[in-house]
């Protein structure tokens, strides 16, 4: 079941979180900045546990990014990463977002999607608010993509 996140799930989404952030596929967020963003979060819940966790963060107008999907190993491959980043993309067009972004390891999952490539040029304010602070920057290779609702 998809659902947005509450406060109890915080610490089961650091978890899940941490644990992609460890292998360095996708940057880590404190538990204060997961608080901070609580309403940006929706979390697939299979038997009470969480099993997956997706964000839409608003940028600015008309710009949102689709972040911090993760889906445990038992998730995998069942459509629960999928389910999350499509709940994301119907929020973003719920508040008449029409462009919403990514920047992933798994560009192939994103595509899938109708996400398609675009240079990180294009995301000046993305790079400057969140990618200066990562251990990764300037030699980052994730890959930026767009989808158009």
């Amino acid at each position: 079941m998809i659902r947005k996140a509450r406060m109890d799930d915080i610490r089961h989404i650091h978890k899940l979180l941490k644990g992609f952030a460890d292998q360095q596929q996708l940057l880590a967020r404190s538990i204060s900045s997961l608080y901070d963003h609580l309403r940006d979060f929706v979390v697939f819940e299979e038997n009470r546990a969480i099993v997956g966790v997706c964000a839409l963060h608003i940028c600015w107008e008309n710009l949102a990014e689709i972040r911090s999907l993760a889906v445990a190993e038992e998730g995998q491959r069942k459509g629960v990463g999928s389910g999350l980043v499509r709940t994301c993309l119907q929020e973003a067009q719920d508040f008449g977002i029409t462009d919403i972004f990514t920047l992933s390891y798994q560009p192939g999952f994103f595509r899938k999607l109708g996400f398609v490539d675009i240079d990180k040029r294009e995301l000046p304010h993305k790079i400057w608010a969140d990618c200066i602070n990562c251990s990764m920057f300037p030699d980052c290779d994730e890959e930026a993509l767009r989808y158009r609702c």
